[in-house]
């Protein structure tokens, strides 16, 4: 059999993802769900056999982009097992369906989540931020609407400046906003009442995967005794992982913290960069879902009641 034919629709979202050009747990699932649907639109398999191959490999071509969001699988999962029928058009009609309501649901989730934690933010309370989350930026403009005053510390978040996108988000909703340098948290962590950051996924034990950086920030916020909250939809929830130190950390291209014309003049170093690292669970105080707040060792209750006993296997493996 000949490869199945991938759309231009998918390389060209994988690619976007790979290269951050979509980035955000919750802009990359939606992102994936509609490539899947288009796959699927623009598929001319002649068999139920060839359609299913098509989707499950355009399904492993997403999924090989990002290891370490787990909502990329998440989404992938979702869409693929709503795939049912017994002739391709059957197969195209519930690919299609289940891509729109998946969509839908994200859409909610994320207001939902921002309504719930808004509530664990007062008036006149100054957050301190890290990287870019959606999530934790749906709590803000819920506090927002709310009527609270609301200011931020946004961190800038080396090397890609992904704080640069949280701090314009908030300055079009007129927050308040100081820039810092990630070096700076600590001492800026005195005029915050909270730190709220996103999460790429959370492992069953609670520990919160998010941006390198998200881990010492909240060692040093719970030194000071500032509250840490985390932002983060189901999507992002890990059944396969226990703890947090299992988790595939991705390594991002060394040029992004020593571009090549700067590489003669530092000299033959070797360079590591991590997008990721992992913070326990000690150092939570609270996970926001749209399902409500939880204590980071109640995670593991609320995945069980999601997502039940784990099978063998993904559905875009060729034998499931």
């Amino acid at each position: 059999m000949n490869d199945p034919a991938i759309t231009p629709a998918v390389t060209a979202v994988a690619d976007d993802i790979a290269e951050m050009e979509i980035r955000g747990a919750a802009a990359i699932a939606d992102a994936a769900a509609a490539a899947i649907g288009e796959q699927a639109q623009a598929s001319e398999a002649d068999t139920p056999e060839e359609f299913r191959a098509e989707i499950r490999a355009a399904a492993r071509r997403l999924h090989e982009t990002r290891p370490t969001a787990v909502s990329l699988p998440n989404a992938l999962r979702y869409v693929l097992q709503g795939m049912e029928g017994n002739t391709v058009a059957e197969l195209r009609d519930s690919i299609v369906a289940t891509v729109v309501e998946f969509r839908r649901e994200l859409d909610q989730a994320q207001d939902n989540l921002g309504q719930i934690g808004a509530n664990r933010l007062r008036d006149g309370d100054t957050i301190m931020t890290h990287c870019h989350s959606t999530d934790a930026l749906s709590c803000v403009r819920h506090a927002l609407n709310d009527g609270k005053d609301i200011s931020a510390i946004v961190k800038e978040t080396r090397p890609r400046k992904q704080g640069h996108i949280t701090a314009r988000q908030l300055r079009d909703w007129d927050v308040p906003v100081t820039l810092i340098v990630d070096n700076a948290a600590r001492r800026y962590l005195n005029d915050a009442d909270h730190v709220l950051v996103g999460a790429d996924s959370i492992a069953a034990d609670g520990s919160v995967i998010n941006k390198i950086g998200t881990s010492g920030l909240a060692v040093n916020a719970r030194e000071r005794g500032v509250p840490i909250m985390v932002a983060a939809q189901t999507l992002k929830l890990h059944p396969g992982t226990m703890t947090g130190h299992t988790v595939e950390i991705e390594m991002r291209d060394e040029r992004e913290v020593l571009p090549d014309a700067e590489r003669e003049a530092v000299g033959d170093v070797r360079v590591e960069n991590p997008a990721f690292d992992v913070t326990p669970p000690r150092y939570v105080d609270a996970i926001v879902t749209e399902r409500g707040q939880f204590p980071p060792e109640s995670i593991v209750t609320l995945m069980r009641e999601l997502f039940g006993d784990q099978q063998n296997g993904e559905p875009w493996d060729e034998r499931s």
